[in-house]
Order: structure tokens, then C-alpha cells, then sequence
């Protein structure tokens, strides 16, 4: 098989380096890729919203499938334009993706279907959800509408600060058209989870259940982030509680979705959180998550290619998927001043040290090479450590370890990924 995949973060380095383990693909390609793609993969120079681009070089390549790792292509209609070409992809279409592109698109589809969710009201008025955000108690969850990248939430401690987000969204534009209109929801109390699931359109397979930590400093303090790192499973993700988020989140929003008459087919990623009164839906993406995938993909023991096919041909049912019973934890190490200004072109050092350490892998996210070879950073995000290991101990002690081998000026990362795990009962 030849394989595409659209991106060029640590989700796409991750998927390219599973696909690389299949006996069944023999090639493939990275759009735009960055430099750790580049040395399992042939890093093609086109954008991921290049539409146009990615078909004709699809078409001229033969590729046999593409995967679509971000949410804007999707949004956009990549696989409506593929599909309309008889090219095999993997991923929603538009409308479907809209799940992420439209939150208000999305409470109102798990209002419809019956997924327990937060209480919400949607709104294309300032003056309107100033008013009702005056009204409420707090705290309260303020969210742009459209596709932020992964941003575009805020948890408004009072009024003042409802404010402050709703003009930041609403008037000063901050994510220019996704926040014309905001939908402002209570605020879930809980311990939070993200369960990503193949999906057929009929069939609903969930991955293991992830934590994800958002914000960029120790004890999830400082602004929030695209991802600082993840961990995998998630100890109160009981056998019971993941029967539950399938039953009552996962397969209804499938089985809502496919009433509208397009199927959702690819990965439908759901934001949990365990309540009191059980599991509630946060929000939906339609995408593998970014750094969850880092963390799910080395525990998949089913080969990915088989997965990805089986999705595409309506026959998942028919493919057995497994995970490893070990844990994985992934570190972000991020540019210094991310989430805001920072500088690009550091060098990278270490990273060979750190890829040939057991049970680990570096995946590359903002990252480039100098005509000289050598890897220097290029995003906010710039790598994604993972490790394995029998238990969380060992794979966070694992995980840091090979962190600790990596330098670049101005390196961030959090040192507590994992440690709820490791406290829990």
C-alpha cells in the first residue's frame, strides 16, 4: 500500500511511524511532514488546506489511501473532494465534521440524541450573552463556535472574566470567525478523560481511555495549551464507565449522525468528564487527538492499516482491535514563551540518545532541518516523548529520562505528566 498522511505535527509523525510497522504498506508520504516524518517518509511540500494539491498528487501517486490527521481539512471538505474522486480516505466529510467545526452544531446534536452533557445556550449577540452570562452562577465555560485549534474555551471564574472572553470572542475577533457566534455552557465538575473511537458509521470501537493536560505549567496552572502530554489508560476509566461513555456518548451521536443521511466514518474523539452523576460529553472533535494519539498508537497492538481499511470499507466489525495492558505516558517539550511569542530555529541535540532508550519514541511536532541536517525547532510545540512500560512508574521514569537526554534553548515541559496516575487509589 501507498498512504498518505495530511499534517505535519506529532499526531502525523505518530501515525506515519505505526503505518511504517504494517508488512502491508510499502510507502509513504507526509503533507507537509516535518523532520521526524522525514526519516520514515517522503515529506511532500503542500499545505494541509491545499485541497487541490493533495487530490492531484494523490491521483498522480496512486496512492491507495490518505489519512487525515488535522481538523481543518476535514472542516473543509477533503474527503468529500476525495471521495468525489473515487480516491479511499480516511476521515469524516463535511458535514460531519462539523461535530468539531460547530459547537453550537454539536450541543445541539447530543441535546437531540440524549447525550448527557453540560446545560447551554447558544448565541450570535454580544449585548445577548453579556446579559446572560450576568445571570448566571459561576464558574461558567465561554466557547467560540468554530474550529479554534484546539483553543477557543475559557473557564470564566466571575463575570469580569465572562466579559473579558465574550468582547475577546465577539468583537476584537480574536479567533476571527469562529467566534461570531459563542455558546456558554455550565461548568462540569470531575476528573476529565479523552476517548477516542474508530468509526465505521455503524460500528463503534473506543480506543484507551486518555488524560490530556492542557495547561502549560505544573499542577495545571498558566494559560491553556494545545497539549502539554498525556497518559494512557486512566485508572478511574473503569471496564464499566468505558461501557458507559460507548453506550450513552459514543454510539448515539454515531447513530444521530447517521440519520442525517452521510455516515461518520474515521475517528470520533469525545471529551468526557466523570461526574457524580456519571460520565457527561465536553465536546467532540472529529479527529485523532494531538498528543493522545502519541500515547494510543504505541499501545495498538492491531496493525493500523488493517484498522484504517476496515473503517473505510464499512467492515470494522469484522476487524479485531487491541491495546497493550501497559501504560504509555508522553512529555510535550515545547519552545520557551509557548503559548505565546517564541523563538524558532534552536537547535535540537539528543534526540538520537533519547529514540534509541527501550520502549520509547520521540515523535517530531514543530520541527525542521537545516540544510546541514541538522533538526532544529520550528512550533510551539516541538516534541512529543512517549514511553511504555509495564506500569506507570516505569513508563514515566522512562518517559523522563529520555526528556532529560533532549536540549534545545529555552525548553519547556511539564514534570508532573502522569502523576495522577500513579496517586490514584
Amino acid at each position: 500500500m501507498k498512504i498518505l498522511v495530511v499534517g505535519g505535527g506529532g499526531r502525523e509523525h505518530a501515525l506515519c511511524w505505526k503505518l511504517a510497522q504494517s508488512p502491508k504498506v510499502r510507502k509513504i508520504y507526509c503533507a507537509p511532514g516535518n523532520a521526524g516524518t522525514a526519516q520514515i517518509a517522503e515529506n511532500v511540500p503542500l499545505a494541509i488546506d491545499d485541497i487541490d494539491g493533495l487530490l492531484q498528487f494523490a491521483e498522480h501517486q496512486a496512492v491507495d489511501l490518505t489519512v487525515v490527521g488535522p481538523e481543518r481539512p476535514l472542516i473543509a471538505g477533503l474527503v468529500d473532494a476525495f471521495e468525489a474522486k473515487g480516491l479511499r480516505v480516511f476521515g469524516p466529510s463535511r458535514e460531519p465534521a462539523l461535530i468539531e467545526g460547530s459547537k453550537a452544531y454539536s450541543k445541539e446534536l447530543m441535546r437531540d440524541a440524549g447525550i448527557p452533557t453540560a446545560a447551554f445556550a447558544v448565541f450570535d449577540d454580544l449585548g445577548a450573552a453579556r446579559d446572560f452570562a450576568r445571570s448566571q452562577a459561576y464558574p461558567l465555560v465561554i466557547k467560540a463556535d468554530g474550529e479554534a485549534a484546539g483553543d477557543g474555551v475559557v473557564v470564566a471564574r466571575d463575570f469580569e472574566e465572562a466579559r473579558i472572553a465574550l468582547h475577546a470572542m465577539m468583537e476584537q475577533r480574536v479567533f476571527g470567525a469562529s467566534g461570531d457566534r459563542v455558546v456558554i455552557e455550565e461548568c462540569l465538575v470531575g476528573e476529565e478523560a479523552s476517548v477516542m473511537a474508530f468509526c465505521d458509521g455503524e460500528t463503534v470501537v473506543p480506543m484507551v481511555a486518555i488524560q490530556d493536560h492542557k495547561r502549560v505549567f505544573d499542577d495545571d496552572q498558566g494559560p491553556n495549551t494545545g497539549g502539554m502530554g498525556a497518559y494512557a489508560p486512566v485508572p478511574s476509566m473503569t471496564r464499566g464507565i468505558s461501557d458507559q461513555v460507548a453506550q450513552t456518548i459514543l454510539q448515539p451521536a454515531v447513530e444521530a449522525i447517521r440519520r442525517t443521511g452521510i455516515p461518520y466514518r474515521g475517528v470520533l474523539y469525545a471529551g468526557v468528564m466523570l461526574t457524580a452523576d456519571g460520565p457527561k460529553c465536553l465536546e467532540f472533535n472529529c479527529r485523532f487527538g494531538d498528543p493522545e494519539t502519541q500515547v494510543a498508537l504505541p499501545l495498538l497492538e492491531t496493525d493500523l492499516a488493517d484498522v484504517l481499511n476496515a473503517v473505510v470499507d464499512v467492515e470494522l466489525d469484522k476487524a479485531p482491535v487491541t491495546f497493550a495492558h501497559r501504560s504509555a505516558v508522553c512529555v510535550v517539550m515545547a519552545s520557551g514563551g509557548y503559548p505565546g511569542p517564541f523563538e524558532i530555529g534552536k537547535p535540537i541535540h539528543g534526540l538520537d540518545a533519547a529514540s534509541k532508550m527501550d520502549a520509547v519514541a520521540v515523535f517530531h511536532a514543530g520541527t525542521a532541518t537545516r540544510e546541514d541536517g541538522q533538526p532544529v525547532t520550528s512550533g510551539g510545540r516541538v516534541l512529543g516523548v512517549t514511553a511504555t512500560g509495564e506500569t506507570f512508574v516505569e513508563a514515566r521514569e522512562r518517559c523522563y529520562a529520555a526528556v532529560h537526554r533532549i536540549q534545545f534553548e529555552g525548553a519547556q515541559f511539564r514534570t508532573d505528566i502522569g502523576k495522577r496516575a500513579i496517586q490514584a487509589p
